[in-house]
């Protein structure tokens, strides 16, 4: 079915069909059809965007006097028609549109959540685009700080009245962070190890320091390793399944129902959660090490040396400052993981996608905070000479 191009005259498209009329001045006429639905939005589609393709000149009117009907597939059309035509360099004006066509033509449009505007859009200013990543960044630090201190108040608010601590869910907390956890850490633990053994010895082996493998495996694992591989698989593990939970509880709009009730959902879903992961850290941490030593004790004593020669070796090398130094790191990313992972949690918007991004948003955010964390552990320490 073709598009009827004739002169000025009151000639009406035929149901399910537009026509399309060109008039003095340059002026193209799109006459719309009784109907715009599902059946017939199709014929209708294909020759306009076919009578429209490339650039043009002269003003488009859309004269809707003859439309009876129009579904969602046609009001679809009608605004894609729109975007099309604008995008051609040409104005385009809609005439006669039925009042509650018109009305809702508003509302897909806003229900579609953005204003016409062409869909190829011009690469953004870097100026405003740098403008735009600075005042995102500054809004979530405020959200941030403000969560901090909430989480905070709530937190000393609860230890001063340990009564009020709920322990049931603190202790269901802790072993679904520890002992569930154990499998991963003892595998990744190990094998760190044993990977670092291996790599010492390479250069160690070309001066017959091998012997000194010891002491770099624990020292590495206790102060820095253990604590910071254990927080990493925590971020991944717990610090994702908190932003789930939560966002999940967001969607279904249950933390909404809390707030109504005039509860808080940072004293009743947050501090349980960031206690538990606090207090596992460091136990786990210290599995970490132990798991690590194993590992590299296994290479050092396929190097031809006795079981007694490495354990006395971590002995010398290994200090009880070195033990408290990384466990002190533990406790502070385990607060980090936690929170930055119910924070993402509760930050968790509407749609289908929401709660798998909130789980990747903490999942980096817990990464990127335990870096940082541990950067400056290390210049506090390099300076306290620890």
């Amino acid at each position: 079915m073709t598009a009827r191009q004739t002169g000025t005259g009151d000639n009406l498209p035929e149901s399910g069909c537009c026509g399309i009329e060109k008039e003095p001045g340059g002026i193209t006429r799109v006459r719309l059809p009784q109907s715009l639905d599902t059946v017939s939005v199709g014929e209708s589609w294909k020759q306009v965007f076919q009578n429209f393709k490339g650039r043009g000149t002269g003003g488009i009117v859309v004269d809707g006097r003859q439309l009876r009907f129009c579904d969602t597939a046609g009001l679809s059309f009608l605004l894609s028609l729109r975007d099309y035509v604008q995008e051609s360099g040409r104005s385009v004006s809609f005439e006669s549109i039925p009042g509650e066509i018109q009305e809702r033509l508003e509302e897909f449009r806003e229900f579609l959540g953005k204003e016409w505007h062409s869909r190829s859009k011009p690469p953004a200013n870097p100026i405003v685009a740098t403008g735009e990543a600075v005042h995102v960044f500054l809004k979530d630090l405020g959200q941030q700080i403000t969560f901090l201190g909430e989480l905070i108040f709530h937190s000393i608010g609860m230890l001063l009245k340990p009564m009020s601590i709920p322990w049931g869910e603190v202790i269901s907390l802790s072993e679904k962070i520890g002992a569930r956890g154990l499998g991963i850490v003892s595998l990744i633990s190990f094998l760190i190890g044993l990977i670092m053994a291996f790599q010492s010895a390479i250069p160690m082996k070309q001066f017959g320091a091998e012997l000194f493998v010891a002491d770099l495996v624990g020292i590495s694992l206790v102060r820095e390793l253990g604590p910071l591989m254990t927080s990493i698989l925590l971020a991944g593990r717990t610090g994702a399944a908190f932003a789930a939970e939560l966002g999940t509880m967001k969607v279904n709009e249950e933390i909404d129902a809390l707030t109504t009730m005039g509860l808080k959902p940072v004293r009743f879903l947050v501090v349980s959660r960031v206690m538990a992961t606090v207090l596992m850290t460091p136990v786990l941490t210290a599995y970490a090490d132990l798991m690590g030593l194993v590992g590299g004790g296994v290479v050092f004593c396929s190097f031809g040396f006795p079981l007694v020669t490495y354990l006395r070796q971590l002995d010398i090398a290994v200090t009880v400052v070195d033990f408290a130094g990384g466990t002190a790191k533990a406790f502070v990313f385990g607060f980090l993981v936690a929170a930055i992972g119910c924070l993402r949690g509760l930050q968790t918007r509407s749609g289908a996608s929401a709660v798998g991004q909130s789980a990747t948003s903490a999942v980096v955010s817990g990464i990127v905070l335990i870096v940082l964390a541990d950067g400056i552990f290390s210049v506090v320490y390099y300076y306290l000479g620890i």
